[in-house]
């Protein structure tokens, strides 16, 4: 059953966690526009945009159907995306960030994340590993995408090939969206059962609220939405890292965030 039961509104409180999104100029497009989009790091659906620069992800792609074409650019560039689009129809920017580092001075720090982001209950296994409950590090890569409507806005999102990914099983701009809005999240090739996503939703140039769902045994988490709005999907996915990244960064978990923007016609 893809329709599942809000589980929490979050309270106005800090949020401990940072996206990383795409958000482009434009959700939709006319056939003869380029593709306009900023990389952006921040909370609540709000944050700074980034420069194109190219030794900052591993990939930049779109796809639209069967076709696919490299993000192109200069480094500096802003909008980071900014480009004709692959073809008519819905166009689906995905980037992948290098790996980077974060340090945690205290267990509680580490643990406030672990609880926003519904990651278990770590502290065990943890100390099971014998690691130090102060001045440890955690190692994260970003995996994020766009739907942008280009022309008719006609397709359907795809798998791009990322380690954890969310998938939307509508299409936004052409849809019938009156009993929801489906995404299916992946981890690898399996999909991630029973697991938190983080819904971001806002008009232009407001606040945006959030709440939290559960994906079902398909991987699948349905929601609201309304329309003239933009909405930002994130799940987190948290493992031991290997050996060899443990060696060369000194990190002792490694997240993976999933994260998924497109809008809504007025």
């Amino acid at each position: 059953m893809r329709c599942l039961t809000l589980v929490l509104s979050l309270l106005a409180a800090p949020v401990t966690a940072h996206e990383f999104w795409i958000e482009p100029l434009r959700y939709q497009i006319a056939g003869d526009r380029n593709l306009e989009a900023n990389i952006v790091n921040g909370q609540e659906f709000s944050g700074r945009s980034l420069p194109y620069v190219p030794g900052q992800f591993v990939n930049f792609v779109l796809f639209s159907g069967d076709e696919t074409a490299r993000v192109r650019g200069r480094a500096g560039d802003r909008p980071a995306l900014n480009q004709a689009p692959v073809q008519e129809g819905l166009n689906i920017a995905a980037y992948q960030a290098k790996n980077a580092v974060v340090n945690y001075e205290t267990w509680g720090k580490f643990q406030t994340f672990i609880d926003h982001k519904d990651l278990g209950n770590l502290l065990p296994r943890h100390q099971e590993r014998g690691l130090p409950e102060e001045n440890f590090s955690e190692i994260y890569s970003r995996y994020s995408k766009s739907l942008i409507g280009v022309g008719n806005s006609a397709g359907s999102d795809r798998r791009a090939g990322l380690e954890t990914e969310l998938v939307a099983l509508n299409n936004p701009y052409t849809d019938d969206l009156t009993n929801g809005f489906s995404v299916q999240l992946f981890y690898r090739e399996n999909v991630r059962a029973n697991e938190q996503i983080e819904v971001f939703e806002k008009r232009r140039g407001e606040a945006a609220s959030i709440n939290l769902y559960r994906t079902d045994d398909q991987g699948i988490a349905t929601f609201p939405v309304k329309p003239g709005h933009r909405y930002m999907i994130d799940a987190v996915v948290i493992r031991e890292p290997t050996a060899q990244l443990a060696e060369m960064t000194g990190a002792v978990w490694e997240t993976l965030w999933a994260n998924l923007t497109f809008a809504t016609p007025e």
